[in-house]
């Protein structure tokens, strides 16, 4: 069949109702077969349809939702289902720039610890951040697997699905805290032989930098927020796990306050006080609510260990 438009169709729906139609005229589904290719979100919205009918959480890595869609809807029964050839948007990222993200934990710990300048303190901070969102998914996840039989485990898949969406956009900030970096860099690069040059190459020098001021204020502000996650399952997330809510409360705070290092070192080089004095007043207000959290957080995961 052709699905025209799968906000009105989706392809979770239109499967299933294959599946039952074929059990009615007593014949049995086995598979299907994606000709050409579909969007990301059609497939997750499919991979979460499915983990909902299991009673499982949604609040997981969108390559295992993936691999349940692919699963569930049988596509790989007739050939293999390469979510590079067959997804829209993966069928379109540059694979020749390596990412910081995709390095393994050994060659990133061993790039950063290089004569390169990047990745610095503004992506390690951002990677903390995420680490510690993730934990604190990682306890919802467990919660929700544990009221699976229960009414709450939708509760805690929410709360994954929250934190889910905390690591991933703090994964994004990684790399970006570097291109911000090197949008400096390549500023102070430009030539500046002419008066016009010169000019250009301050305007460049000045909005790369305020560029490099946003992207760790980004970064204080999602790990302050991820922390919401870890608040929560320290209250009413699994005991066995609470420590990890602990740890991923310790792991954002480090990343508000360390991006919040990298905010300040910038600002002395930014030459708009008004903007600056904001910023900073700003990152102060964040850090000063994350450590208050933080104290929260750890307060209820002592008092159960």
């Amino acid at each position: 069949m052709n699905l025209t438009d799968i906000s009105v169709t989706p392809v979770h729906v239109a499967f299933d109702t294959v599946c039952d139609r074929a059990t009615a005229n007593g014949l049995r589904v086995t598979g299907s077969e994606l000709v050409g290719v579909m969007p990301l979100k059609s497939i997750l919205d499919a991979g979460k349809y499915f983990l909902k009918k299991q009673g499982r959480s949604t609040g997981i890595s969108d390559s295992e939702i993936i691999k349940i869609a692919v699963k569930s809807l049988g596509l790989d029964e007739l050939k293999p289902f390469d979510p590079k050839k067959n997804i829209i948007e993966y069928m379109m990222e540059d694979d020749s720039k390596k990412k910081l993200v995709d390095m393994d934990l050994v060659e990133f710990c061993h790039t950063t610890a290089s004569e390169a300048p990047a990745p610095g303190g503004g992506s390690i901070s951002a990677y903390m951040g995420s680490m510690g969102a993730a934990l604190g998914t990682m306890v919802a996840n467990l919660t929700a697997h544990k009221h699976r039989h229960t009414d709450k485990w939708m509760k805690y898949s929410d709360w994954a699905e929250k934190g889910k969406i905390y690591h991933d956009e703090l994964l994004k900030m990684v790399d970006e805290d570097t291109n911000a970096f090197n949008k400096i860099m390549e500023a102070f690069g430009l030539p500046k032989g002419s008066d016009e040059e010169k000019a250009a190459r301050t305007k460049a020098i000045q909005d790369a930098t305020k560029y490099a001021i946003e992207i760790p204020l980004k970064v204080m502000k999602l790990c302050y927020d991820s922390m919401e996650v870890m608040h929560e399952m320290a209250k009413t997330g699994l005991e066995a796990s609470i420590s990890d809510a602990g740890v991923g409360a310790l792991a954002a705070r480090a990343g508000v306050q360390g991006a919040f290092l990298n905010v300040k070192i910038n600002t002395g080089s930014y030459n708009d006080k008004t903007f600056v004095d904001k910023v900073l007043k700003e990152g102060a207000e964040i850090e000063k609510k994350a450590i208050a959290l933080e104290k929260e957080i750890l307060g209820l995961v002592n008092s159960k260990v």
